[in-house]
């Protein structure tokens, strides 16, 4: 017989000795990093709504969790109110990596979307791309489009002066408006505006998609920023609601599906850009789907402390062992991760019937 070629191979790629002989807290997916965070690198997040962990967990930790809009002429209330430092500027949720290139063209003045804004219930104006960033609502498209320019100027800096980004892909799903393309983070209606088939239409991405969207936002983001770096994550949150015909379990594990392949080839692709594991730490079989509450879709805060524990160990410059990068973590973060209400979500405005 010949040499059995997977003898000699390290225990992480082997299930029995890297899932099943190990504690459920002791799992750790990530075999090397090669983005190395300090307290001075610039660190901006966007994405989904789990990606408001990792940069709580950057500021409890003393790192550079950077924003550049922040709302420094209003009191902390008021700027938490009015959504400034959810994410690093005030774009709200990005759930797409249409979304997020976007994003760029629009604030760069390559894109100019024909949809300026939307109504409200109340009589006043939303902003299409980020409808819930003001809770009060705009008094006039002009004071919107205002908002919307300062936005952009914040944007830009923050693109062009950033380190690194951590931008967790979190659906497929999404509305565009079919004139031009532009993709919104709620569908027209939900919390403002009106859905129109005549103007608005459904659209769900496959790998090919996402793959091409983040492609062209690196090359977009390399061509103002050339040091940039780009740590991607998948949410492991399921869809609050599908508009498929079909399940929600079944539309969820195929966006998930299509979000984790296209991570894959994009990682793969991008030297500045590199995976980590969020989502097979929180859905992953070895936790008997014990990191969700009894709603099987909020994560607990024992599923965020287990993601944030690795993402400290391996990316952090002050490199520490597993049992050290636990006890690093602060109380006050666990506290913080046990209610989702505290995480701002476009998408829970979805199903108010709950």
């Amino acid at each position: 017989m010949g040499r059995n070629p997977y003898q000699g191979l390290p225990d992480h790629q082997f299930w029995r000795r890297a899932i099943e002989r190990l504690p459920m807290q002791d799992v750790d997916p990530v075999v090397r990093s090669s983005m190395i965070l300090n307290r001075e690198h610039k660190v901006a997040t966007a994405g989904s709504c789990f990606a408001q962990h990792i940069s709580r967990t950057l500021q409890k930790n003393g790192f550079n969790y950077y924003i550049s809009e922040s709302g420094d002429a209003l009191s902390s209330e008021e700027a938490q109110r009015r959504n400034f430092g959810v994410f690093s500027a005030r774009y709200g949720n990005l759930y797409t990596a249409r979304q997020l290139v976007q994003l760029f063209d629009r604030a760069y003045g390559i894109f100019v979307p024909t949809e300026r804004y939307w109504i409200r219930g109340d009589g006043r104006f939303a902003d299409p791309f980020r409808p819930q960033i003001e809770p009060d609502g705009f008094a006039s498209v002009e004071e919107l489009e205002r908002s919307r320019e300062e936005h952009f100027s914040s944007v830009r800096k923050m693109f062009e002066n950033l380190d690194v980004l951590v931008f967790t892909l979190g659906l497929t799903e999404t509305w565009r408006c079919r004139s031009d393309g532009a993709v919104y983070p709620l569908a027209p209606g939900v919390v403002a505006g009106e859905l129109n088939p005549d103007t608005h239409e459904f659209v769900n991405f496959g790998v090919a998609d996402v793959v091409a969207d983040m492609n062209a936002f690196v090359e977009r983001l390399l061509r103002v920023n050339p040091h940039a770096r780009m740590l991607v994550t998948v949410s492991p949150v399921p869809l609050i609601a599908t508009y498929e015909d079909r399940h929600v379990l079944v539309s969820t594990t195929y966006s998930k599906a299509v979000l984790r392949a296209a991570a894959e080839e994009v990682s793969q692709r991008n030297p500045m850009c590199e995976y980590f594991p969020s989502y097979e730490i929180v859905t992953g079989h070895y936790t008997k789907g014990e990191y969700f509450e009894t709603d099987l879709r909020s994560v607990k805060p024992e599923g965020v402390d287990h993601v944030m524990r690795l993402f400290m160990s391996h990316y952090s410059s002050e490199r520490t062992t597993h049992e050290k990068a636990v006890s690093a973590l602060d109380e006050e973060l666990m506290r913080e991760s046990a209610l989702l209400n505290e995480v701002v979500c476009d998408e829970e405005a979805i199903d108010t019937d709950h």
